[in-house]
């Protein structure tokens, strides 16, 4: 709906009380698993919360495409509203590192991991973990330059941004099959699979963002002034890419001093 304000009077849509449902029914299905090992509910949850984020954001792609409702005014607000969200984040994994950090300063008769726990080899996987998905913030980096410049090389970099993010993830996976401890040995256990999954888990999802955004770059929809969908994908990279390196320092370097 086209209006003669400088902002955007959204359109009803169902999408966000949708999104609840499937949120609701994801957490349920996660409860479901853990004490009666059923999946269904937590497969359910998980299409339905991701084929409604993919309607959602379809719609929002059409107001700022094509139908021209982001204005200057709109994109500051999405701007603003993506920067409150990696707070958020922040906030998020803030928890997990008091949390590391105050476990592991705490005086114990085991030490910190404790004593017959073997903890990850920070040399090992995760090094070459790390190498990447710093490298793929550059190629990131790169990108946003080219497109910003208007040349035609910018989804090159961005394919190897999203090569280098698959690659986290395969890696990522391996190092758990590999691991000589699970997520119920203790408090180490726990903290170290919660904290790495809900990171794995994000560069899953950061991934997506920027296959959609590669998308969008090849059929014309991002411009040189007029590119937030990706600029949104960058920011949120590059969160992920400074939670590892925390991660990095206080989950395996500090557990093997």
């Amino acid at each position: 709906m086209l209006n003669k304000f400088s902002y955007h009077i959204v359109d009803i849509s169902p999408w966000p009380l949708f999104l609840s449902f499937s949120i609701f029914e994801s957490m349920m299905g996660m409860l479901e698993m853990l004490f009666y090992n059923e999946k269904l509910c937590l497969m359910m949850g998980i299409y339905n919360m991701l084929w409604i984020i993919f309607m959602w954001m379809r719609d929002i792609t059409r107001e700022g495409t094509f139908q021209g409702q982001h204005t200057i005014k709109v994109v500051f607000g999405l701007k603003m509203g993506m920067i409150f969200f990696i707070i958020s984040e922040i906030l998020f994994f803030f928890s997990f590192f008091w949390m590391i950090v105050w476990n592991g300063m705490i005086p114990s008769v085991e030490g910190w991991p404790p004593l017959g726990l073997l903890p990850v080899d920070y040399l090992n996987i995760p090094l070459l973990g790390t190498i990447i998905l710093v490298s793929s913030g550059v190629t990131l980096t790169i990108a946003h330059h080219k497109l910003v410049e208007n040349k035609f090389d910018s989804i090159k970099f961005l394919l190897f941004t999203i090569i280098m993010g698959l690659s986290f993830t395969i890696i990522q996976l391996m190092e758990y099959f590999e691991n000589s401890f699970t997520i119920s040995d203790g408090l180490f256990g726990s903290i170290f699979y919660m904290s790495t999954g809900f990171h794995g888990f994000h560069v899953i999802l950061g991934s997506l963002f920027l296959m959609v955004s590669s998308y969008r770059m090849v059929i014309g929809h991002f411009s040189r002034v007029h590119h937030f969908g990706f600029e949104a994908a960058a920011w949120y990279w590059h969160f992920v890419d400074v939670v590892w390196l925390f991660l990095f320092v206080i989950m395996y370097w500090w557990s093997c001093l």
